[in-house]
């Protein structure tokens, strides 16, 4: 791969090789073994407008332990802020880095940086997708319950958001069952989900129905970054649409909880399943260092 900008535009193939390849990098890592350090002298530029706490630190301890440095970029340190277009930028950043991870809120932003300053470029996250949680995330059900070939995952909440999309995307690749469950006016566009064309994947309405018979629930909050002032219409909206007690007592008897992170308990997870659940939940978080690595690998060795 040159880059790494989306789900949809991924293949079975790349997501089940970037899959494997972080479960052996975290392997590599938990025996102590750290000399593969194929980003030696190398220098990353990471440019985000949106903060972060698991994509920075699991993005600059996996630059850093595959051989590179990490620069962090945000919106008040670049020309950006003040109006410079994307393509400029990236064609200076482009003569003097060996590549760049962007977490910002436009797609198509991220596209033209790639285009404009042909080093490897990586979506750290925008409104359309967030392709690395999702390498993260199958890597998690890879160990958890073996993989997720005829598996049903159910996605509660916000259907419409950038990780639900990505999970989409997932589906379609990979052919397991996929359940997007949330309220009237929050769930993929019949429009989008006729693009995608996956007969694998629905979206109804009730949470209780949707997860009989679930192998993963997997939930996001509810109010995304730049949504703030929805938060009390989209709080009363999702008002049922939590993953708790109730909705384990129908999925499978060895279903998983997931969550990418932030949680609120409360909201979108109750307290008691989150904590009941806590192992695999910060396990998915600790994935996303190796999930980044193992795409940064990808992206260096071709």
């Amino acid at each position: 791969m040159k880059n790494f900008l989306s789900i949809e535009c991924s293949n079975r193939g790349e997501i089940e090789s970037l899959v494997e390849s972080a479960a052996g990098l975290k392997a590599a890592r938990d025996s102590g073994d750290l000399t593969l350090r194929p980003l030696e002298g190398q220098c990353w530029g990471m440019m985000f407008s949106k903060s972060s706490t698991r994509t920075r630190v699991s993005f600059e301890v996996g630059i850093g332990e595959l051989g590179g440095t990490a620069m962090f970029l945000s919106s008040r340190d670049l020309q950006l802020g003040r109006g410079e277009p994307i393509r400029d930028t990236a064609r200076v950043l482009g003569r003097m880095i060996h590549g760049a991870v962007i977490r910002n809120d436009s797609q198509a932003d991220i596209e033209e940086f790639a285009e404009f300053s042909s080093i490897p470029t990586i979506n750290a996250l925008t409104e359309m997708e967030h392709p690395c949680q999702i390498v993260a995330d199958l890597l998690t059900i890879h160990e958890r319950i073996g993989g997720w070939a005829k598996k049903k995952i159910v996605f509660v909440g916000d259907g419409d958001c950038n990780v639900a999309r990505s999970w989409i995307w997932a589906a379609k690749h990979l052919g397991f069952e996929l359940v997007i469950v949330g309220p009237r006016g929050f769930c993929p566009t019949d429009d989008y989900l006729a693009a995608v064309d996956a007969p694998n994947v629905s979206c109804v309405n009730d949470p209780l129905e949707a997860s009989v018979g679930a192998h993963v629930l997997y939930t996001d909050v509810w109010v995304s970054m730049g949504m703030e002032e929805e938060a009390a219409r989209r709080e009363e909206a999702f008002n049922g649409y939590q993953v708790n007690a109730e909705l384990l007592a129908v999925a499978d008897s060895n279903a998983i909880v997931m969550h990418c992170l932030p949680a609120y308990r409360g909201k979108e997870i109750s307290g008691e399943v989150l904590e009941d659940h806590a192992e695999t939940i910060f396990s998915e978080a600790e994935n996303r260092l190796h999930a980044q690595k193992a795409i940064l690998l990808s992206l260096t060795t071709g």
